[in-house]
């Protein structure tokens, strides 16, 4: 039985302990704030711009306006389980539903928007508005 019980033991050793659960170390409400977004950043001799204000974070999600101003998002979640501050929401301006999602690093959002009935992805970069 002796035995046994240091079989057991070693076994569950060799289980994986990396849980899936959100990163704790991370300061969400970095992202709370202006963001002007340039949704050209392939092609900088176009200037087609783009904000998102977001105005609150909650429990793994978020408020705010996206695209311009009275776009509310819906939906919106973060995840931050890789280490990384990963988010996504929906919005729509009347022109269609957009799914959009983004991550960030060293200051800046890394995005794409999918304009679902409008049958484009733009992809996008934003930075913090100063005021």
């Amino acid at each position: 039985m002796k035995t046994l019980y240091s079989l057991l033991f070693c076994l569950a050793g060799l289980l994986p302990t990396k849980n899936n659960t959100q990163s704790e170390n991370l300061d969400t409400n970095v992202l709370v704030g202006n963001w002007t977004l340039d949704m050209s950043p392939h092609n900088k001799t176009d200037n087609n711009f783009a904000m998102m204000e977001i105005t609150r974070i909650g429990d793994n999600s978020f408020e705010g306006e996206f695209y311009r101003k009275g776009v509310q998002i819906r939906s919106a979640q973060i995840n931050t389980q890789l280490g990384i501050i990963y988010a996504s929401l929906i919005s729509g301006d009347g022109s269609g539903t957009y799914n959009t999602s983004f991550y960030f690093k060293e200051g800046v959002l890394h995005g794409s928007t999918h304009a679902v009935d409008r049958n484009f992805l733009a992809v996008w970069t934003a930075v913090k508005t100063k005021r």
